[in-house]
């Protein structure tokens, strides 16, 4: 299990009574993504995890495929308004076309997961159709993995102010979990460490406690993960484009389970056999 870190900084703050009252906020900072000497990205992200963060986004964005995907170093600058990273990468010569598809601008403020692109063609790129591997939950481990995904949250228990994405595999659990100020950042944290640690996103589900819009099933199927939870409701888009790229896509929105794309692989009861594997 690769450990996760979660910067805060202590701040003051008062109350409309006048009285101090201090809080532990989430630090974010921004990371430059940076691929062979020219910088592609600038996220502003919570300063944890962030080699996690490069390979899930060069995952995502289809800059490498999962077998080669680069090496990461980190590299801290000082800047007049405070604390960077910059997250540098080497690619081969092959990989500078998809590189030049994908170009962003240079800032992506944490509430964007498709800020800076150039066109709106590149917003809702072709994504491709995920293999139609035998993957099932039933509507009880879909409670348990959000539910269970909760205990993976140590900065926001400190900070009550980040989302989180966990990776679930029946009968193991919550395998890996991330946080960030960034919900894409956090979902491109959590694909990033599946991929240092060898864990095959295609063997269970990916659940969310951030919104589900359209870049976060564009990443999800990107990185091949049949099933996308979430405890709240997607745009109708966001159904739309993951009801063609053949992922699965549920949430407990209001307090019920609700399916809006295969509900094939959300069972309402246990069926004999191994649920995950191809």
């Amino acid at each position: 299990m690769i450990p996760a870190s979660a910067p805060t900084a202590r701040v003051r703050a008062v109350t409309p009574g006048g009285f101090d009252s201090g809080r532990t906020l989430p630090e974010e900072t921004p990371v430059a993504l940076v691929y062979n000497g020219g910088t592609q990205a600038v996220m502003m992200a919570t300063p944890a995890d962030i080699e996690d963060f490069a390979l899930g986004f060069t995952l995502t964005e289809g800059i490498a495929p999962r077998h080669a995907l680069p090496d990461v170093e980190v590299v801290a600058h000082a800047t007049p308004s405070g604390p960077g990273l910059e997250a540098r990468m080497w690619l081969p010569p092959e990989a500078e076309m998809a590189l030049r598809a994908r170009r962003r601008a240079s800032v992506g403020p944490v509430g964007c997961g498709l800020c800076g692109i150039d066109s709106l063609g590149q917003a809702l790129r072709p994504l491709p159709v995920l293999p139609e591997a035998y993957a099932a939950l039933t509507v009880a481990d879909m409670k348990f993995a959000l539910g269970e995904l909760r205990d993976w949250q140590p900065l926001h228990d400190e900070t009550r102010a980040v989302h989180a994405a966990g990776f679930w595999q029946p009968g193991q659990g919550i395998l890996l979990a991330r946080e960030d100020v960034g919900r894409h950042n956090a979902l491109d944290k959590l694909i990033g460490a599946l991929a240092r640690a060898n864990i095959d996103p295609a063997l269970g589900a990916i659940a969310l406690t951030s919104r589900l819009s359209v870049e976060m099933i564009q990443k999800t199927v990107m990185a091949g993960c049949p099933i996308l939870l979430a405890v709240s409701a997607p745009t109708a888009r966001a159904v739309r484009i993951a009801d063609g790229a053949n992922l699965t896509l549920a949430s407990t929105s209001r307090g019920e389970v609700q399916v809006f794309t295969h509900p094939r692989r959300i069972l309402t009861r246990r069926r004999e056999g191994p649920r995950f594997g191809r």
